[in-house]
C-alpha cells in the first residue's frame, strides 16, 4: 500500500513539474522543451507503476480504489505545500521515488 502511494505521489510531481508555471517556481528558471518531456514521460511511467503495484496488491476493482484515494491524498499535499513549503515537495517526490521500489518489494 505504501508503494502505490509513494509512486502517485512521484508521478504527479513529476506530471506537476512538467508544467512551465511550477516548474519556474520550484526551481528558479524556465525549463527546456527536452525537461518538459522528459518529465512527463517519467510522471506517465510512475503512474503506470502506481496502478500496476494497485492491481497487484486488490486487484482490479479495490486496487483502483486505492490508488485514487492515494492519488487525492498525494495532490492534496502538493496543493497545500506548494504556497507554502515549495521546496518540501521536491525533497518529499525525490524521496518518495528513492524509497517506492524498496516498499514494492517488500523491504520497508
Amino acid at each position: 500500500m505504501l508503494a502505490i502511494a509513494l509512486f502517485a505521489f512521484a508521478g504527479s510531481a513529476a506530471l506537476c513539474l512538467a508544467m512551465d508555471k511550477h516548474f519556474t517556481d520550484l526551481l528558479g528558471r524556465k525549463p527546456k522543451a527536452e525537461q518538459l518531456l522528459g518529465l512527463r514521460v517519467v510522471g506517465w511511467l510512475l503512474m503506470a507503476l502506481a496502478v500496476t503495484a494497485a492491481v497487484n496488491h486488490s486487484g482490479w476493482a479495490r486496487g483502483l480504489v486505492e490508488l485514487s484515494g492515494m492519488l487525492m491524498a498525494g495532490l492534496c499535499l502538493w496543493v497545500f505545500l506548494l504556497p507554502y513549503r515549495p521546496r518540501w515537495l521536491l525533497g518529499l517526490a525525490f524521496a518518495s521515488l528513492l524509497v517506492a521500489p524498496f516498499s514494492a518489494l517488500g523491504l520497508i
